[in-house]
């Protein structure tokens, strides 16, 4: 399939695409719309940007049109699960443009607002909900949706549902749907966890996979500095000034961090936004509306809040903070090449995230080209070794493991204990230093001196 009017789509939706001045599908769109629209189920591989939001969205609609069966009082025909309200938002926005004057109602439900206008909404019924796992199960606890006349799910960014600890909420969900329905399952990547959980999903589903992540990365202008942590900022600074990009995203691990990012370059006259969890929704829309609109130029986010982030024309991905899973890597820095486009990504490493980027290097194939610090900045110390937890203190590199003071054993931690420090002035507290005592010692000893005393 060449054009999207080769596609078996109903003509009022062709006319749709056509008037987006769309002509021809991308890979995923090709893949996965012909057995869609035959009703199968879809197994779908593909990165942010490839399209695959069309390539759910366009059969799903072909077949809500077909069967003009209304969806009744807290009901939905389709229901799309997004990982972030971003992402949630952004469909549901694409398929409202798709269905436009088809007569198909399209509404989307997540934290962040009030709850009371989505019941409101679900009370009458609607054909395609797009919601947050969260705020759909709080919908359904309060008897404001059922999920039994469900005809089509979509499970989207499954990859990052499962980084978000969304496993327990979508075991839930599943039980509550048809057992008789269409389920389209896209990821980014497919490790064993996301290939169990379409199992539970999916029935002998079509598999499609475009994009692998190395393609992805060998479009992006890749590049690296080693540099201390303290530095950062000023380098960060310094490299806006020189490069003044128009639309640039900085990644930081924690949600602390993008703000103390933001809260430094607005300082020194730097306009830019943090969008994260700790915001509310508003403030979130109005930073990721300002960046679009280019009233700011610089957007600060974390790695689950820029989920969805769907801007065109991004010119510079920054990693302030490395990402400890390698695949988050290729999720930021393909922000920066949608659909096909090519971009900059500029990595700040200081020595204890430096095996994160021989991780990063061993998927995507991609060493990146190693900028050297500009004169006035110290030379980063030696190598650490990176904790696989984020935020754990790192140890020296080929460091080895060492012990203050004597050995202890094993109740060394615990007062009045063998071996550990003394209790509250109980019995054992002032145990000599021959050896350690039973805990007990001391009162068996008491009495047996109370019971001498009775004798005499």
């Amino acid at each position: 399939m060449t054009k999207f009017s080769d596609f078996a789509l109903a003509e009022p939706i062709q006319k749709r695409v056509a008037d987006g001045g769309y002509t021809t599908p991308s890979p995923i769109q090709q893949q996965a719309i012909p057995p869609a629209l035959e009703g199968k189920d879809i197994l779908g591989i593909a990165q942010t940007g490839t399209g695959k939001t069309a390539a759910f969205s366009l059969p799903a609609i072909h077949h809500l049109l077909t069967d003009k069966r209304r969806a009744g009082r807290n009901e939905c025909r389709m229901l799309v699960l997004a990982p972030t309200r971003e992402l949630a938002r952004q469909i549901a926005d694409s398929m409202t443009g798709y269905s436009k004057g088809l007569g198909l109602f399209v509404t989307s439900a997540f934290g962040g607002v009030p709850i009371n206008r989505q019941k409101r909404i679900l009370e009458r019924g609607v054909d395609v909900l797009v919601a947050t796992p969260g705020r759909l199960l709080d919908l359904i606890d309060q008897r404001c949706l059922t999920l039994s006349k469900v005809e089509i799910l979509v499970l989207d960014e499954a990859d990052q549902m499962l980084d978000l600890g969304f496993i327990v909420p979508l075991k839930k969900i599943v039980p509550m749907l048809p057992k008789k329905r269409q389920s389209l399952f896209f990821s980014a990547t497919m490790p064993k966890t996301i290939s169990q959980l379409a199992d539970q999903f999916l029935t002998n589903p079509v598999q499609v996979s475009v994009a692998p992540q190395s393609t992805t990365a060998e479009r992006v202008d890749q590049k690296v500095t080693y540099i201390n942590q303290d530095d950062k900022q000023r380098l960060l600074k310094d490299f806006i000034n020189n490069e003044n990009p128009d639309h640039m995203l900085v990644f930081t691990q924690t949600k602390h961090g993008a703000d103390k990012v933001v809260k430094n370059l607005m300082a020194v006259g730097i306009h830019s936004a943090a969008i994260h969890g700790n915001k509310s929704q508003p403030q979130r829309e109005r930073a990721l509306g300002d960046f679009k609109k280019g009233k700011i130029n610089i957007l600060v986010a974390t790695d689950i809040a820029a989920r969805g982030i769907d801007v065109d024309g991004i010119t510079h991905v920054i990693n302030f903070d490395m990402p400890n899973v390698s695949e988050q890597y290729v999720h930021r820095i393909g922000r920066t090449a949608r659909a096909g486009a090519s971009g900059i990504s500029y990595s700040l490493v200081a020595p204890d995230e430096r095996q994160f980027l021989r991780d990063v290097v061993k998927l995507t194939g991609v060493k990146p080209d190693v900028i050297a610090l500009p004169e006035g900045y110290d030379e980063p110390a030696r190598e650490e070794v990176a904790p696989r937890i984020y935020g754990q203190k790192p140890k020296k590199f080929g460091a080895r493991p060492t012990r203050s003071g004597p050995p202890k054993n094993k109740h060394s931690s615990r007062k009045g204990r063998p071996g550990g420090g003394s209790g509250r002035g109980g019995p054992g507290s002032n145990a000599s230093s021959d050896g350690p005592k039973h805990w007990n010692n001391g009162a068996k000893s008491f009495k047996r001196r109370q019971a001498r005393k009775a004798d005499a």
